[in-house]
């Protein structure tokens, strides 16, 4: 079975507890969009390295990395297991080296915990390395690109957006400069793209405004170089008035 794989913008971790959230219907109806896939391997904004590492624990605890949220989202746990063996498969396509005792950011379980729910699924998470820019995460993308043939979904979790000082909680009206961003991105996922997009620290509108730090938009290129014929906008749209919560199927 030939799986996508998938870039997700991942929003605030409220999400996992807003029941009006646009953002949060699109991600638990996600998981119907394919196949049930074996495994996943999740590129996530949360975990930055100089060198590629994987996890390898066969139980990854979850990792409440976030601060000043409501109390009900430290109680939650997504107890899936982990896939030592992929977890290898995926050090020997990048070069990574194998961490056999971290968990997973909430870049991974937050979304996959509505995606799918019952974590019935095994996970393992592959670090990202915001000093290496563009191609090199494109380039990521395509040795990971063989597992798709073995069932294993690649996920690239981050945001099409993210300036978290200017958020503007609850507020729908987006901002014109996150729009204009996430129009630019929609477009070239149409064209399918790929070059406008590895270019996007020159050619995308208020780039330096919407990404004041790389680590939300470089996942995009993880997925990108994972499956290269056809790029499928599944969602977009504004939470918090400038978080946008984009999400693009390649193949």
């Amino acid at each position: 079975m030939l799986m996508p794989s998938l870039f997700v913008s991942h929003g605030s971790p409220t999400v996992m507890i807003e029941p009006e959230s646009a953002g949060r219907a699109f991600l638990s109806s996600l998981g119907e969009v394919f196949p049930k896939p074996r495994a996943i391997v999740v590129i996530s904004a949360h975990w930055e390295t100089d060198k590629p590492i994987v996890t390898g624990s066969p139980q990854p605890e979850t990792i409440h990395d976030f601060y000043g949220f409501p109390d009900e989202l430290y109680q939650k746990r997504y107890p899936v297991a982990g896939d030592p063996i992929l977890a290898y498969q995926v050090a020997q396509l990048v070069g990574a080296e194998v961490d056999e005792t971290r968990g997973l950011d909430h870049g991974v379980w937050s979304p996959l915990s509505l995606i799918y729910p019952k974590a019935d699924i095994p996970v393992v998470q592959l670090s990202l390395q915001p000093m290496q820019g563009a191609q090199y995460h494109y380039d990521i993308g395509k040795r990971l690109s063989v597992l798709r043939k073995d069932g294993v979904l690649i996920m690239a979790s981050g945001s099409v957006t993210h300036n978290l000082r200017e958020l503007k909680w609850y507020q729908k009206t987006p901002d014109v400069w996150a729009l204009e961003f996430e129009n630019w991105f929609v477009n070239a996922i149409q064209d399918n793209d790929h070059e406008t997009l590895l270019n996007a620290l020159q050619l995308a509108p208020h780039y330096g405004r919407v990404h004041p730090h790389d680590e939300h938009w470089l996942p995009v290129y993880v997925a990108l170089g994972a499956a290269r014929q056809r790029a499928t906008l599944l969602h977009r749209g504004f939470e918090h008035k400038n978080l946008s919560m984009a999400a693009v199927r390649f193949d």
